[in-house]
């Protein structure tokens, strides 16, 4: 199983630009060393922005591309707007909370979740972050991150909002698939009134249309998801889809065909057995009706 472990890892434009490039410079029939030469780059240069583990240039890209004879205004275009969009994804909205993120190693998720089209979440204990209200995400990050400063904890509930209102909202929202353990909405974090408002909160973000919520319920037992949380990010082509796997340390990333593949299986396997999306309503409903009792 390969794990690559990184802070930030590389924007999903920055993957598509290296995979453009690659494709390019590979239908001119020039190799890296050739096309260093030419213009004049260091070839471990190329290489690393061919592999996307740097970003580039409009001015650099532009010479690549008349290297490789590339005329056509609009693949031209195309290719320049991935390197800008790179850059701007790497000057992203969460960067006014740097402070915080950077040593909670969160802003390696969020860089990849802004450019998911879709998220497969799976959570055995708590509520998936672009689910929870204000008073839940305090009282998990408060609980959970002892050694964060409440001024810390207060940055990380802005962040988890924002995160809503961007993945969530707007003319191009992202499509979130929640499963979730029974534990998630038996377990009463904070208080019975914060936990009711959070129900409340499931129950309609389950009616959007690019919201899916469904329960795994306590009666089905032992099933493959016991090993944890995880994530599924899907990308438009040609970027590949991946894994996240969060942990209270070092955060891993899964990006193998048979990792993800493997994820997929088991997210599968989940979702035929949960409640439906109209029983997990209803379900979630009478659990929080019990806390008015």
């Amino acid at each position: 199983m390969a794990l690559k472990r990184s802070l930030v890892p590389q924007s999903v434009y920055r993957r598509q630009l290296a995979s453009r490039l690659k494709e390019l410079r590979e239908a001119s029939g020039l190799t890296l060393a050739e096309v260093a030469e030419r213009i004049e780059v260091n070839q471990g240069s190329l290489s690393r922005i061919e592999n996307g583990d740097r970003g580039t240039t409009p001015l650099l890209v532009k010479a690549l591309m008349d290297c490789y004879g590339i005329d056509d205004p609009a693949v031209r275009a195309d290719v320049l707007d991935l390197v800008r969009a790179d850059k701007e994804q790497r000057k992203p909205w969460w960067r006014k909370y740097s402070t915080v993120l950077t040593p909670t190693q969160y802003d390696g998720y969020l860089a990849l979740e802004a450019g998911a089209v879709s998220l497969s979440s799976y959570q055995p204990m708590l509520v998936p972050g672009l689910l929870q209200t204000e008073d839940y995400a305090r009282a998990v990050i408060s609980r959970m991150r002892m050694d964060l400063t409440p001024q810390q904890v207060e940055a990380l509930v802005k962040v988890r909002i924002e995160r809503q209102s961007s993945r969530l909202d707007g003319d191009q929202p992202a499509k979130l698939w929640a499963i979730l353990d029974e534990a998630v909405v038996r377990r009463t974090v904070g208080s019975e009134s914060v936990m009711r408002d959070q129900l409340n909160k499931l129950l309609t973000a389950s009616e959007q249309p690019n919201v899916t919520v469904q329960l795994l319920p306590f009666s089905l037992g032992a099933h493959p998801g016991l090993y944890g949380p995880f994530v599924i990010l899907t990308f438009t082509d040609p970027t590949p889809d991946l894994v996240w796997l969060e942990n209270p340390r070092n955060s891993v990333y899964l990006e193998t065909a048979d990792d993800v593949d493997h994820y997929n299986e088991v997210y599968d396997h989940l979702r035929a057995c949960a409640l439906g999306p109209s029983e997990t309503r209803t379900r979630i409903a009478q659990i929080s009706k019990e806390l008015r009792s």
